[in-house]
């Protein structure tokens, strides 16, 4: 029930009205879910650097996680578009590569996850609505709070709030270090301390009822170390990395009548990247990297909102430039990684000569040429006379849009219909006109809600390391893939169907099918195992899958959610774009390493009374994503070679063979099928591993976070005191998100850890 307070000149009455399924119903066509603050402020959440990830991942339908806050929306690697009050952000925002606002400016949230509207474009699959918080028509309200935990975690924050009914400003700023800042590729932390300021401002100005300006201004710094395996730290690699991420923008709002609304905005945004190589370049295996990195973006956007009778228009103007620089130093500092011949044992030779494949028998009989020898590395070879790759270029790339759209209602049926124009011009150009079309329709009868949609969108370049990815002058490194070819725009076709049903006052149930078709389509490459990664293009890509969500309103303290996915991720050679490096491209269609068959987050939480204790618990399944090269056996009875893998692979992957494990000094050479196995990865029995239909996957994990606090410890009225303690996986499971991706490598996922906050309110 919903009880809602009356109040007139000192008396008050409560109106009491009782909520039908008919109620807990959104009749629109567009599947999206809603968040607020009473949902994730009690929800425990894994990264406090990315939190916002976090939530999304757990409160989302159709999100698969992935490691350092990543997160794959409905099968796509990274289509996802922050909104933050109006500005677009369309570039990756995990913390390997950016800053996120912090979740305490978060005033709610809408992720859409079903036909986009004309409104949005770049990147659509999920698109995150965030509305800030605002200090308009209040007193002067805040919080500080400390909390302390595992790997030596510590955080301090602070927010306040104050304005009257003309003006307002919110600011919320925070502080983190921690000994386990990224997730490494050990289970163990090894070399992998970070730290991280953050701060958010929202001003409000409203001279008079027509009028209101707000500015956002946010500033984050972080610093940390890139995570060590052992063999790395044997030979004291020292990696780090820094981000400086700023954003202003201002934004005005003007009423000329009960119907007509028009608002002007304006952005620029910036990420400034720099990766700092070890003291010794030859600590750096099997390359060593610096990288400078500017990502700046600028854009100003208008609309105008027209709302009669059972239309809602919306026409606007969007522009956008981006201005790239990059910078980076790179040399191969492992002798075996590229040598022109192998031993008569089949290694590779760490001789540094010769330098020419030809004459491996001459120089050292009993020698046989690489055939995998790639002769473009070789002038940046440190271990054989070369000398650093340097890159230095910059580009900007431009984008303008327009958009019409109009949501109507009618009786039963609720209308999504519109078309945007995306003009782009960068390394590449495109342009296109792209209908969005969707329709639901509410059987009142049975509090049922049918929604089908179409969207046709353009699918924009990643714009991070996209100079170094496009630049044929990187010669040798196109490696078995060739030279690079610029990255260009895609073009997708999305169709949707879905439902949502009520039942009775307290359950909802939503669910949604949808089919992408997208022509070329992206992924992301990486060189080596540095942090330099690009973005990479295939001919085409078909994915389908289900998202859904079932949902408990609150029912005396109690609240349930559910979200569920499952998705089909299949893409087809040839790469199209980009720099295809490390690997050979696959022979045949092949599922990419984002593609999870099923992932499941449960979270319940119970308050008693309005002010009294809360608890709140999460149960996560995940399936496993595809895994990296891991080797199988073809048949029953020939030998698997695992010499392919490092000893420090090997113990990452959990292989065994037999009764054996490897160790760092005795690594496993080969295998008889039978006898093959992997604690953490499911590898396809002998003879059936495929890359479309039986890929190797990472082993299904469940995790069990619980969170539990006092919002009044004391009972005061106008200061409060709270106290929290949050358990992130319980069991403390041994588990991996992902094995030699080829965007990302190797990451275990949080081992148990611990979180005790204390807050004070005012």
């Amino acid at each position: 029930e919903l009880k809602i307070a009356l109040r007139l000149k000192g008396a008050s009455e409560t109106v009491t009205v009782e909520a039908g399924s008919a109620d807990l119903l959104e009749n629109t066509p567009t599947a999206h879910t809603d968040v607020d603050r009473n949902l994730f402020s009690k929800m425990p959440l894994e990264s406090v650097s990315s939190s916002i990830s976090s939530l999304i991942t757990f409160t989302t339908p159709g999100v698969a996680a992935d490691s350092n806050g990543f997160m794959h929306g409905l099968g796509e690697h990274q289509e996802n578009q922050f909104s933050v009050d109006g500005q677009a952000i369309t570039d990756q925002q995990s913390k390997a590569f950016s800053n996120q606002i912090p979740v305490d400016a978060v005033q709610s949230l809408e992720a859409v996850n079903g036909i986009p509207p004309a409104e949005y474009g770049d990147k659509t699959t999920l698109i995150i609505n965030v509305t800030t918080r605002s200090g308009l028509n209040l007193r002067p309200t805040g919080k500080v709070t400390a909390s302390y935990g595992s790997f030596g975690t510590s955080n301090t924050a602070f927010d306040f709030a104050v304005g009257s009914q003309h003006w307002g400003n919110f600011i919320t700023a925070s502080g983190l270090q921690s000994g386990r800042f990224l997730d490494p590729p050990e289970f163990t932390v090894i070399h992998a301390k970070g730290n991280s300021e953050n701060i958010f401002d929202r001003l409000d100005f409203r001279p008079r009822t027509q009028d209101g300006l707000h500015v956002n201004f946010n500033y984050a710094r972080s610093w940390f170390q890139q995570p060590n395996q052992f063999d790395q730290a044997a030979v004291r690699q020292d990696q780090r990395a820094l981000i400086n991420t700023f954003n202003i923008a201002p934004a005005w709002t003007h009423i000329f009548n009960a119907t007509t609304i028009l608002t002007a905005s304006a952005f620029v945004r910036q990420d400034r990247y720099h990766y700092f190589p070890s003291a010794d370049a030859f600590s750096d295996l099997p390359a060593t990297l610096a990288q400078n990195r500017h990502l700046t973006n600028l854009g100003v956007r208008s609309d105008l909102s027209y709302v009669k009778g059972a239309h809602n228009i919306k026409v606007g103007v969007q522009a956008q430039h981006w201005f790239l620089k990059e910078h980076f130093n790179l040399g191969l500092t492992d002798s075996t990684f590229n040598a022109p011949c192998l031993l008569p044992s089949g290694n590779p030779d760490p001789s540094p000569t010769p330098t020419d494949p030809t004459q491996c028998s001459t120089v050292h009989p009993g020698d046989t040429a690489n055939d995998g020898f790639l002769p473009g590395l070789l002038p940046f070879d440190l271990t054989r006379a070369g000398r650093l790759l340097n890159f230095n270029d910059h580009t900007d790339i431009k984008e303008t849009s327009l958009y019409v759209q109009d949501a109507i209602t009618f009786r039963n049926w609720s209308f999504s219909l519109g078309i945007r124009g995306d003009l782009y011009r960068g390394l590449s150009s495109a342009s296109a006109a792209e209908p969005r079309l969707a329709v639901a329709y509410n059987f009142k009868k049975t509090s049922t809600v049918l929604r089908l949609g179409y969207a046709r969108a353009i699918v924009t370049p990643y714009n991070e390391n996209l100079l170094a990815s496009s630049s044929t002058g990187l010669g040798g490194l196109g490696g078995p893939g060739g030279g690079a070819i610029p990255p260009k725009p895609g073009y997708r076709n999305l169709f949707n169907a879905g439902l949502e049903q009520a039942f009775g006052k307290y359950l909802v149930v939503t669910a949604d099918y949808y089919w992408k078709y997208t022509k070329p389509d992206y992924d992301f490459g990486v060189l080596f195992s540095t942090p330099l990664t690009f973005p990479i293009q295939w001919k085409k890509s078909k994915i389908d899958g289900v998202a859904a969500r079932v949902s408990v309103p609150n029912f005396h303290g109690l609240a349930l959610v559910t979200v569920l996915g499952t998705s089909r991720d299949r893409f087809f050679p040839p790469g199209v774009g980009g720099l295809i490096f490390n690997t050979p491209p696959p022979p045949g269609v092949f599922r990419i390493d984002h593609d999870q068959a099923f992932q499941q987050t449960t979270h319940v939480q119970y308050q008693w009374k309005s002010t009294g204790p809360w608890v709140g618990f999460n149960w996560r399944y995940d399936s496993g994503l595809v895994a990296g090269a891991v080797p199988f056996a073809t048949d029953t009875t020939t030998p698997i070679d695992l010499t392919v893998l490092t000893p420090d692979q090997q113990i990452q992957a959990g292989l065994f063979c037999g009764n054996v494990f490897p160790t760092l000094t005795t690594p496993l050479t080969n295998c008889a099928p039978s006898q093959y196995g992997s604690t953490r990865i499911n590898i396809p029995a002998p003879g059936t591993q495929n890359d479309d239909r039986n890929p190797a996957r990472i082993k299904p994990r469940h995790l069990f976070d619980v969170a539990a606090g006092v919002d009044d410890l004391f009972h005061g009225d106008r200061y409060r005191w709270s106290l929290r303690f949050t358990a992130i996986n319980l069991t403390n499971k041994v588990a991996l998100y992902n094995f030699l991706s080829t965007f990302s490598g190797t990451h275990f996922v949080t081992p148990r850890t611990y979180t005790g906050e204390l807050g004070f309110h005012f």
